[in-house]
């Protein structure tokens, strides 16, 4: 009985009734709360899963995975504006495209365009539209009936637009909206970050294949002289390992050039001579920060060697044509009276008895002419700089037409000469004038490496040998020496410790360079205070084109 008056009361009073109001609105805004929170966590998780280096495709895909678990949708489309264009870059599903990737959107009668330029969300049902616009034929082929547009912006400035189109021909509800909204100003932050990261990845990747398509090598130094990074021509060069590269003779041969571009922070330059007898014009450049702090300095090495050795060949050869056409014309001038004295000795020889007193001084005068006449001919054949011919002739031949021009001057300077020459030694197919250059320079040096040396008996052997395919040609002489750390040098050009007017250091550059264009080498042995030994290898036959040099 009380019950019932209870429940009588209740409802005169509306208290039940409010109740059920009440619960209804609570279980309506619990509901609202959670999707709210649904949203807000695809926000968070989208916002997430991105990364810089994610490609578009990675992230649309992303986007539509997470918006399947709150929106009916079945297809994302980015349209993004490059050189006031709307392209096509990126849909998926990939299988439902209307148009192709990069394709360009007119700006008439367009969804997409519209949305960017009226900067609003357009909504737009398809099905029992009668509007005309590019869009709607293909979205209805690929049975999309509903589609949402989105302008993307990025600081007031519009970049593009995000399409979500469904099959699903209903509205879609406000609350749909703004947080489509939301997302899409996410995403606008999201594409700006992978397109700035994507420029900066091409920018050092165009950087890289620059630097390593340089053909000069490039190293850059910390203060330590640490390596940071250099390019493939360094490789190359000093032909390091793949993993553990060293740079030992690098910093050998650089570091006080490094240390001092450090110290003075300005460019620097030297030329550099390797083990390997190659030569390096060598650059560096000191490396600021944007406080203007040198932290780095780029060492720039450019391989020289051939050009200093053709450098230096021209030069010899210009001062040998000048020498040889002086030569030519001192010969040619001597010949007339030396003519005449051989002419009138062999006539008066003739009329005089062996037995005659004058006879004696005759004949002298007949040798000492013929002797000019040897010298003179040896004079113009070395002074043919421009003939050279390469052809078979004996080693032997060159070194005797040599010594017609220097025997006198070397023994004049109280310097035995000893011969020791191979009177089976092959012929040798090559230019005779330009190995007989080699030959006088070898000459010269060991004459004046005895005429510094303090030895009472100075010598220079002279060997001519074979061994197999190969003829040898040793210089030895007993003076003053080379002293170990320049024996990689001296074949250098413009190496050199005579004075100015002694020597310009392209004898042995020159003659090195002989050597290879013979297809031969040409080494050096020697110790300090007991001599140095040259010698010439050949091949006694070539199986090549040779090289003329001229």
């Amino acid at each position: 009985m009380l019950e019932d008056k209870q429940e009588m009361i209740a409802l005169l009073t509306g208290v039940k009734s409010s109740k059920k109001n009440y619960y209804t609105e609570l279980k309506t805004t619990v509901e609202q709360l959670r999707k709210k929170n649904i949203q807000l966590e695809i926000i968070n998780e989208v916002m997430k899963s991105m990364k810089i280096d994610m490609s578009l495709d990675e992230m649309l895909q992303n986007v539509l995975d997470k918006l399947k678990g709150l929106l009916l949708c079945d297809r994302l489309s980015l349209l993004l504006l490059q050189n006031s264009e709307l392209i096509l870059t990126n849909v998926y599903p990939e299988e439902n495209r209307g148009l192709k990737i990069n394709s360009a959107i007119p700006n008439r009668k367009s969804l997409y365009w519209s949305a960017l330029l009226n900067k609003q969300i357009i909504f737009q049902q398809l099905l029992d539209s009668s509007e005309d616009f590019f869009e709607h034929e293909y979205l209805l082929d690929l049975q999309i009936h509903s589609v949402i547009v989105l302008p993307i912006f990025i600081k007031n400035k519009g970049i593009g637009v995000l399409s979500i189109g469904r099959q699903d021909p209903s509205e879609w509800g406000h609350d749909d909206l703004l947080f489509l909204e939301q997302l899409t100003d996410h995403l606008a932050v999201s594409i700006e970050n992978t397109q700035l990261y994507h420029e900066v990845v091409r920018g050092k990747q165009q950087w890289e294949d620059t630097f390593k398509a340089v053909d000069d090598m490039i190293i850059v130094f910390d203060k330590n002289l640490n390596v940071l990074q250099f390019n493939d021509s360094v490789r190359s060069f000093f032909q390091l390992k793949e993993h553990s590269p060293s740079f030992a003779i690098l910093r050998k041969e650089c570091k006080s050039i490094i240390e001092e571009t450090f110290r003075s922070q300005r460019t620097g330059y030297r030329d550099i001579f390797f083990e390997n007898n190659s030569i390096c014009e060598t650059y560096t450049y000191p490396v600021q920060n944007h406080q203007h702090r040198v932290y780095g300095v780029i060492l720039y090495l450019k391989d020289v060697t051939e050009k200093r050795k053709m450098e230096a060949q021209l030069l010899h050869s210009g001062k040998l044509a000048a020498i040889g056409e002086m030569a030519a014309g001192i010969a040619h001038e001597l010949n007339s009276p030396l003519t005449a004295i051989l002419g009138n000795s062999q006539l008066l020889l003739r009329n005089k008895a062996k037995d005659d007193p004058s006879y004696i001084l005759l004949n002298d005068i007949k040798n000492c002419g013929d002797r000019c006449k040897r010298i003179i001919k040896s004079l113009l054949t070395f002074s043919r700089q421009d003939e050279y011919i390469f052809g078979a002739f004996s080693l032997n031949e060159g070194i005797n037409q040599v010594l017609n021009l220097l025997r006198y001057q070397i023994e004049k300077n109280e310097i035995m000469i000893i011969l020791e020459l191979d009177e089976d030694l092959p012929e040798i197919e090559g230019s005779q004038q330009q190995i007989e250059q080699i030959i006088i320079n070898l000459i010269l040096n060991a004459r004046d490496a005895l005429e510094v040396s303090d030895k009472g008996n100075k010598e220079i052997t002279i060997i001519s040998s074979h061994q197999e395919d190969e003829v040898q040609l040793t210089v030895k002489d007993n003076g003053i020496g080379i002293e170990e750390n320049r024996l990689s040098e001296i074949f250098h050009p413009f190496h050199t410790t005579k004075e100015a007017e002694k020597g310009t250091g392209l004898g042995l550059s020159v003659s090195f360079g002989i050597a290879n264009a013979h297809g031969g080498k040409l080494e050096v042995c020697s110790i300090v205070e007991e001599g140095s030994t040259f010698t010439l290898r050949l091949p006694s036959h070539l199986s090549y084109e040779p090289e003329v040099e001229g």
